[in-house]
Parts: structure tokens; C-alpha cells; sequence
């Protein structure tokens, strides 16, 4: 995506020949919409606490961070304690955010690159510990390179559907979507926004409807910024004025990311997903989620029973954070001080609402049949 006629990743590995070691880079989203900041991360601790607090998020880019900072960890890990390091440094990442199911995706793909759990630290020597730190980077490289090319698919994959429906209506495409799921989400390009940039990109005219996404704001903060910065047209709405708009026929069709989707084809999302869910079902609005193949659990069977969904801190409900008349960022309480409050991050909407998945491998039915005939691997 290109930053004022600069081309960006949202994270990316820079070697520092005045510091002489590499930099994992991001772009700070916590600055996001008003200050464009680069931050530098140089250990673990610095990875586990932008994943935990923010800095970085969204399923893909998750995923990236994870599999960048169990590189640092291999270079902080020592030669004779290799493994037992690695395998440290993998819980405490795995701890930050339970929902995403990428995270632990990248985390044990650099682990069983660097040949953690294979025995023999003791033996293994210097030379050997400098070839598996190597192997490392490479695979958290690889991790971030295929993240960028699997959501370029996905927007291939879904550009049809929002063709056909511009050809039927013969007008511009509304199309509704929560959270962010676009390239700030990911390495490059995005899920729910990669088939949106590619209709805008060919002339397709469209517009999107951008929930603000309580509490965090995601939608207001990120997906209006990087739409702005495209210049795709949009609105912010409410979270609640979805409804509204899909029973007035101002809604062609629903596109949302996911954190993390079973072998049936349940999905989980930020938090108010299943309502749009429910309201697009109601209405006759197709509603689809576009994820690339690392967000699948094929170890899940039930969404709503088994995926684990992560409570953050009230205080995220309770108080928002915005630009002040005086330019100056505030934070500010919404409620009674002493009244208490409930933060779940994610919800999950059961396939049978889905119309369809859009992933890199292609087009599927929410259902288990239809996602292992993408899928065939992982039919045992």
C-alpha cells in the first residue's frame, strides 16, 4: 500500500549496518489516524508487548509480528540452552493474544524451521546454533512474504463478486464492513478490503459503509484512514446503523475479516460481527468473510464451544481516546467512575449465516464439505 506516494508493509525486517543488527519495523497503529509512525523493535519484549497492547494487530499482521519475533528470540536465545529459549519465548507469544488463530501458526512454523524439540542442544555447538537463528529468519520472511501474496488472492478471489453485483444493479456496490480488515490488518493488501481495492482499482464503482467498531475504534481509526488514503469512498456510521441501512436496501453485501475459523466454517471476529451477521440474513444481504489459509483451525470443530475468545481491560469501554480542538490526543471517561464494565473482544458467527468464505485458494461454502475441497490436506 503506498503512504503518500511511498510503498509500505505494515512490518518489515531492516538490516541497520550503524547498529549491525536487524530492526523489525511496523507501522504504529496507535498513532493511526493522526501521526504515521514508524516504530523499531529489537527484542522479544519489545514484539510481545506491540502484539499485546496493539501496536500491531489484525489476524495476518498478528501472525507476521509472531513469526518476526521468534527470530529476535532465536538471536537472543543461547548456544547451549537453544531450545529450551525457543520454546520459552513461543509461550510467552502464544500468551499475548489467545482468539487469532495466525499467531500460533507463525510461532510453531519458525519453531519446527529452527528444529526446536528435535534434542541435541548440548551437542549442537555455535556453528549449529548460527545455522537454525538463520533458519529463523527465513521462515518468519517467509511467513510475512506469503501473507502479502495470500491476501492479493483473496482480492482476485472476490473481485467477481462484487463485479457481478455492480453489473446487476447497474450502480455502485454498497458494501458494509466491521472492524479493519484491510492492509493495516495484514502484512500487504488486507482480507475483507483486498477485494474492494482490486474492484476500485479496475473502475468498479463501490462505496463502503466503515463501522467506528467500539471500544477500540478500529474501524474509525484505521479502516477510514487506509480507505481515504486509496481514495475509495466511504462512511463512518455507528456500529448500530447496519441494521438500519440493510433493511432500507442500502446494503448489496457484507464483507468482514476473522480472527479465526473452524473446519465447519464458524467464525470468529471482533466483537458485533454476529449482529451484522444476523441483520444480513434477515434482509437478504449476502454476507461473506475473506481470510487467507493460515486463519483456518482445523482442530476446531464448534466455533462458538471452542474458540477462545479474549476479555481485554474495561478500561477500554469505559474511556476513548480522540484529537482535541487543541491538536493534543485526550483521553477521556464515558461513564460513571465507579461503574464496571465487560470487554469481550470477539464473537463468532455460526456458518450457517455465512453465504460464503473468500480465501486465497478460493471461493467456498461456509461448510465442512466445501472447505476441505479447498482444503483436501486436512480431511484426517
Amino acid at each position: 500500500m503506498n503512504v503518500d506516494g511511498k510503498p509500505y508493509r505494515t512490518i518489515w525486517l531492516e538490516d541497520l549496518p550503524a547498529e549491525g543488527v536487524p530492526v523489525v519495523r511496523i507501522i504504529n497503529q496507535l498513532a493511526l489516524p493522526f501521526r504515521f509512525e514508524i516504530l523499531d523493535l529489537r527484542t522479544l519484549e519489545d514484539i510481545r508487548r506491540a502484539i499485546k497492547d496493539m501496536y500491531v494487530r489484525g489476524a495476518g499482521l498478528i501472525g507476521a509480528a509472531a513469526g518476526y519475533g521468534m527470530y529476535l528470540a532465536a538471536r537472543e536465545a543461547g548456544d547451549r540452552d537453544f531450545d529450551r529459549d525457543m520454546e520459552r519465548a513461543a509461550t510467552i507469544l502464544k500468551d499475548t493474544r489467545p482468539t487469532a488463530s495466525n499467531l500460533a501458526w507463525a510461532v510453531d512454523r519458525v519453531l519446527a524451521a529452527a528444529g526446536v524439540g528435535a534434542g541435541g542442544d548440548l551437542s549442537r555447538g555455535t556453528g549449529a546454533a548460527e545455522e537454525r537463528r538463520a533458519a529463523a529468519r527465513r521462515e518468519a520472511q517467509a511467513i510475512a512474504d506469503g501473507d502479502a501474496e495470500f491476501c492479493r488472492r483473496i482480492g482476485l478471489h472476490g473481485l467477481p463478486l462484487i463485479q457481478a453485483l455492480a453489473e446487476k444493479k447497474r450502480g455502485p456496490v454498497n458494501i458494509l464492513t466491521h472492524c479493519n480488515a484491510g492492509w493495516l490488518a495484514f502484512v500487504d493488501y488486507g482480507s475483507a478490503l483486498a477485494p474492494v481495492y482490486a474492484a476500485h482499482d479496475r473502475g468498479i464503482p463501490l462505496h463502503v459503509w466503515v463501522d467506528e467498531t467500539r471500544p477500540r475504534n478500529q474501524g474509525a481509526g484505521l479502516t477510514a484512514w487506509e480507505l481515504g488514503r486509496h481514495g475509495v469512498s466511504h462512511d463512518l456510521i455507528p456500529d448500530n446503523a447496519g441494521g438500519h441501512l440493510a433493511l432500507r436496501g442500502m446494503v448489496d453485501m457484507v464483507i468482514t475479516g476473522a480472527d479465526r475459523v473452524s473446519r465447519r466454517g464458524d467464525a470468529a471476529n471482533k466483537i458485533g460481527t454476529y449482529l451484522k451477521a444476523l441483520a444480513a440474513r434477515e434482509n437478504g444481504v449476502p454476507f461473506y468473510v475473506a481470510l487467507p489459509s493460515s486463519t483456518f483451525d482445523f482442530s476446531i470443530r464448534d466455533g462458538a464451544a471452542e474458540i477462545p475468545i479474549e476479555e481485554r481491560n474495561p478500561d477500554e469501554v469505559r474511556f476513548v481516546t480522540g484529537l482535541a480542538e487543541s491538536g493534543d490526543l485526550q483521553r477521556v471517561r464515558i461513564c460513571p467512575e465507579t461503574t464496571p464494565a465487560r470487554n469481550w473482544g470477539f464473537d463468532v458467527t455460526p456458518a450457517r449465516y455465512i453465504t460464503a468464505l473468500i480465501t486465497d485458494r478460493g471461493i467456498c461454502g461456509a461448510s465442512e464439505g466445501e472447505i476441505l475441497g479447498l482444503y483436501p490436506e486436512h480431511k484426517v
